[in-house]
């Protein structure tokens, strides 16, 4: 069949790379987005599907918008059978959905219709989900609302990253595209509807979300901090610390709490244990302002903190804050 494919992150690529090293389908064009200012430096980067494209020697169309005449114009031209779209982000118009006569179909990295949205795997971590998964399904004009091809769950680990979950999903999502291929080129899908009653939403991440709220319960920061790595990260202030907050990027839920939310409880081999809502939370890892990220014990042999210091009293800096956990 010959194939559109349109996406931008690192779902999109691995899934792209699949279709391309398969070799099956003839994938005339990739559309991705335009190259976006990142890093400290705010330098212009490739995303990853254009990169990939790029080194294959596909022509790419870069767009932040599929509304406008020339780019549907451009797309009718190259008559796709199907489109495929993985980690895009750019809203599909119903006049670009009509195009291809299968369809268009989307890889999404989660148990729809749980986490429809921009950051799936981030909130389902962030929310304490046990499981995830992938979905592909057909795209409609709602929001990771259309019918299901094919479907499958993956357990979360209880100390799993999103980025390491988002690894694993990566190649579970190229899969299963690759068998929604199969079965669509021989006319033998199966699909189901999703319950929309019990679709939930997982939002696009604000620099916002990372601030600690020590006043939640242990396990809630710990999901928070596992979830939503590496951007925006989970921060805080600390008495002292000056440049910015203090990212908190690994840590431990343990039973002996008390103290007010916030508190350091106890300074330990392993790092300070923190009071929070319900339960200690020990702190592993940091990033300081402007440093790599360091082990608890490492920050503690270069900033004092003490016993009954509270974590968190000030109001986090926009700018540091987004400079420290370095961009999205």
């Amino acid at each position: 069949m010959r194939i559109v494919f349109l996406g931008s992150g690192g779902l999109g690529r691995a899934v792209l790379a699949a279709l391309l090293d398969e070799g099956v389908h003839d994938v005339v064009s990739v559309v991705s987005r335009p190259d976006r200012p990142a890093g400290r430096h705010r330098r212009l980067r490739e995303c990853p599907v254009k990169e990939l494209a790029r080194r294959r020697g596909l022509p790419v169309l870069e767009c932040d918008s599929l509304r406008a005449e020339d780019i549907v114009a451009r797309l009718r031209e190259l008559r796709p059978d199907v489109m495929v779209t993985a980690d895009f982000g750019i809203f599909i118009p119903p006049e670009v959905l009509e195009l291809p006569p299968r369809g268009v179909i989307n890889v999404h990295p989660s148990l729809l219709p749980k986490y429809r949205g921009a950051a799936p795997v981030q909130w389902a971590i962030a929310k304490g989900e046990k499981t995830s998964g992938v979905s592909v399904l057909f795209v409609t004009e709602e929001m990771d609302a259309g019918d299901i091809i094919l479907q499958e769950s993956v357990s979360i680990g209880p100390d799993e990253t999103a980025p390491e979950l988002m690894g694993r999903l990566e190649v579970l999502g190229a899969e299963l595209l690759l068998r929604a291929l199969h079965g669509l080129e021989k006319g033998k899908v199966a699909v189901h509807a999703q319950k929309s009653s019990e679709a939930t939403f997982a939002p696009r991440l604000k620099k916002e979300d990372g601030l600690i709220n020590w006043s939640l319960e242990a396990a809630a920061i710990h999901n928070r901090i596992r979830g939503f790595q590496p951007w925006p990260g989970c921060y805080t202030s600390v008495p002292g610390l000056h440049g910015g907050m203090l990212h908190v990027r690994r840590s431990r839920v343990e039973e002996n709490g008390g103290g007010r939310p916030g508190e350091v409880i106890e300074i330990g081999r392993d790092g300070p244990l923190l009071g929070t809502g319900r339960g200690g939370l020990r702190v592993l890892a940091v990033q300081p302002p402007g440093k790599p990220v360091m082990s608890a014990a490492a920050f503690l042999c270069g900033h004092r903190v003490s016993v009954g210091d509270v974590w968190g009293r000030s109001s986090p800096d926009s700018a540091g804050a987004g400079e420290d956990a370095g961009g999205a």
